[in-house]
């Protein structure tokens, strides 16, 4: 079953509610942009940039529901909404516990959004890492970490 399935809250809402719990738990930095197939939100807190990039449906990927009969294009646009709205409530779940866990001494900040740091070449540490875990995965053999090679 899907988060926030029948949900309600705009889109809108939902990215500002995360700009404010952002705000709260001590960013001092926030981004927002995206385009047809994705949305970015970044974020700079406890001295880390931040990235999550939130894939977005197309309305090629509703032209069916759930019997496999084909929806109207109002159908197809009512469906879209409707996702956009669950995957930007599920977004601001996973930041607000990811947030409350560090808050709380469940876990530290960076082992929470570790995935999600930007780091210096732009491209985030999940980005970097896991072409790197396929082929240790693949090979056996352990890969330098983060381009460092002990001596």
């Amino acid at each position: 079953m899907t988060y926030a399935k029948n949900t309600s809250v705009g889109v809108e809402k939902s990215r500002a509610e995360i700009e404010r719990t952002l705000t709260r738990y001590g960013a001092d930095q926030f981004m927002f942009g995206w385009k047809a197939e994705a949305a970015v939100l970044a974020f700079r807190a406890k001295g880390r940039h931040i990235r999550f990039t939130l894939p977005m449906p197309l309305e090629k990927d509703f032209a069916r529901d759930g019997r496999n009969s084909l929806r109207s294009p109002e159908q197809r646009r009512k469906a879209v909404e409707q996702a956009n709205r669950e995957r930007w409530r599920a977004l601001c779940l996973c930041i607000k516990a990811k947030l409350e866990a560090v808050e709380t001494g469940i876990s530290e900040f960076e082992d929470e959004f570790l995935a999600h740091i930007v780091l210096p070449t732009g491209e985030t540490m999940s980005e970097h890492s896991r072409p790197l875990i396929a082929r240790a995965y693949e090979t056996g053999k352990m890969p330098p970490l983060l381009g460092y090679t002990p001596s």
